[in-house]
């Protein structure tokens, strides 16, 4: 369920909860975000979008007090009536009860070694008794079982540990929350039940919601107004009935014509399949590479269980990949996506069944992986250079470090860089150039564009089209975005509990799906069903 359609006078009556005036945050070597104005009513959402860089996280993090080291803030802020300095004691203090920051990753603003329940317990006062029955109350709040207080992050899937980040976020009753980015890394699904739980305990707590995401669809789906930011700038902020859909500023068109989500809701809406991704910045039709026509990769019964596991992670997998061509693999989280990639390349040895390489390379030149974190599969000790050497070397590749960031639009100079360096687009642009660094038939890649924000996705799924026609390479793509399946690929085959429950043309599947859970992956895309239109008030009745 969504929050219910609040009217125009009935949100001008709303009290201002939280105000910025002036807010500007610096580090030494100068200012990073420039001043800002933004206010938020009680009940109202106010959606932050910008690409990697812009400053989003930083004006959240200056609201809360949270600034890193070495970073300041200065200006106004209002907090129920209440005047705060920047960086102030009284502004700490109001952290967790007036606000609170829900942060992107909750794996690593969870402590590991601490049960999830005694961590939401350090917010809630009261004897042992109360603190555990207060606990349970919030865990019922996010939808989770009272047990769930027993257990440690790790123990906890995706959705399951941003559900207890949410309880402990709200352990204080705050008045203003804000969400920095809080749906990321999840699949449709459960982004959509993430977000939808949000909107259920904001109009039932009467609290201000500032959304930070790259994810136009969702800040469509879900903002009263917006705010969008560039370089530390505020280029345009308004109602989001007319930000983001009908925006006055250039870099915020260049946004919307960038986002996969809003195009993807757009053609499911209208029935129209494009059938890949065209070269160049932004996506939009492309011709998908013929190659031979015959198989590359047959897969055929492919089982994997891992101990500790009530059921399999792959139950009897088949697929085949044609040469030259991009298949999808799309599901939810746990779905078994990861585990038959792993076993493709040999990180994994499967259980039973058969993967056959019809093509004619061997060893590492038949199968490369390219991860969804680039930050993490690149080493921060050694350069850009030396790692694509050592990947060429290893697989007895040609081309040398230089030649590879040229192939993946990279500068030659940036060889002596190490990956701190770079931004997360250009580091998985290295992350590409090492899997091509052994000249593979087959390019696998696991979520390698769901942390990017959507220009950069664009430009990462446009540099992959034109490799797969310049290299006549075969792709398999991971993903758990339908919206990213529908722009590369041929053909997609459905995951769910490790088993295929559906496969055939993307324009099948995708724009006539057979099966129930197919459906509902395409019903809880953001923002499809109304990307044709524009909301007509606060939250458009979501």
């Amino acid at each position: 369920m969504s929050a219910p359609m609040l009217d125009r006078a009935t949100e001008a009556q709303a009290p201002t909860v939280l105000s910025a005036t002036g807010l500007s945050v610096s580090g030494p070597r100068g200012v990073i975000v420039e001043p800002l104005d933004l206010e938020l009513s009680a009940g109202q959402t106010l959606v932050v979008v910008g690409e990697s860089g812009s400053g989003k996280t930083l004006t959240a993090r200056a609201l809360t007090g949270l600034l890193p080291t070495g970073i300041t803030a200065e200006g106004g802020i209002r907090l129920a009536g209440r005047e705060l300095v920047p960086g102030s004691k009284e502004l700490a203090a109001a952290r967790g009860g007036g606000i609170t920051l829900l942060l992107q990753d909750p794996f690593t603003s969870l402590s590991p070694t601490h049960r999830v329940g005694r961590q939401i317990g350090w917010a809630v006062g009261g004897s042992a008794a109360a603190r555990s029955a207060r606990v349970a109350a919030l865990l019922a709040e996010v939808g989770l079982d009272a047990s769930v207080a027993s257990k440690r992050p790790f123990e906890l899937s995706g959705g399951m540990r941003q559900r207890v980040a949410l309880a402990a976020a709200l352990a204080a009753d705050p008045s203003v929350l804000i969400a920095d980015e809080p749906t990321t890394a999840l699949d449709v699904t459960t982004q959509r039940e993430v977000l939808d739980l949000i909107d259920e305990l904001q109009a039932k707590r009467g609290m201000a919601l500032l959304l930070i995401t790259h994810d136009l669809a969702v800040a469509r789906d879900r903002a009263d107004e917006a705010l969008v930011m560039r370089h530390g700038k505020v280029l345009e902020k308004g109602p989001a009935s007319r930000v983001l859909f009908d925006p006055e500023h250039e870099y915020t068109r260049s946004l919307l014509a960038a986002d996969l989500g809003v195009e993807a809701a757009e053609a499911l809406a209208e029935g129209e399949h494009t059938g890949g991704l065209a070269d160049g910045a932004s996506p939009g039709p492309a011709v998908v590479p013929s190659g031979s026509g015959g198989a590359l990769l047959r897969v055929t019964g492919l089982r994997k269980s891992f101990p500790g596991q009530p059921a399999p992670a792959l139950a009897g997998v088949d697929l085949e990949l044609i040469d030259g061509q991009t298949l999808a693999v799309v599901g939810e989280s746990g779905s078994g996506k990861t585990t038959l990639a792993r076993c493709l390349v040999g990180l994994e040895r499967p259980d039973a069944g058969s993967i056959d390489f019809l093509g004619t390379a061997t060893g590492p030149r038949r199968a490369q992986i390219v991860f969804q974190d680039p930050y993490s599969a690149l080493n921060p000790a050694r350069s850009i250079g030396a790692g694509l050497a050592e990947a060429a070397a290893v697989g007895g590749g040609a081309r040398t470090p230089e030649q590879l960031l040229e192939l993946v639009g990279l500068p030659a100079a940036y060889a002596p860089r190490r990956p701190a360096a770079l931004s997360g687009g250009e580091r998985q642009r290295v992350a590409i150039a090492r899997a091509l660094a052994v000249e593979p038939e087959l390019l696998i890649l696991d979520e390698s564009v769901s942390a990017l924000d959507v220009s950069v996705q664009a430009q990462i799924l446009a540099l992959l089209s034109q490799l797969q026609e310049r290299l006549g390479l075969s792709m398999l793509f991971i993903t758990h975005d339908l919206s990213v399946a529908r722009a590369v690929s041929s053909s997609v085959v459905v995951l769910r509990h490790g088993a295929v429950v559906e496969r055939g043309s993307t324009a099948e599947v995708l724009f006539h799906p057979q099966h129930e859970y197919t459906q509902a992956l395409l019903a809880s895309i953001p923002g499809r069903g109304t990307a044709q239109q524009q909301p007509s008030g606060a939250h458009d009745a979501r």
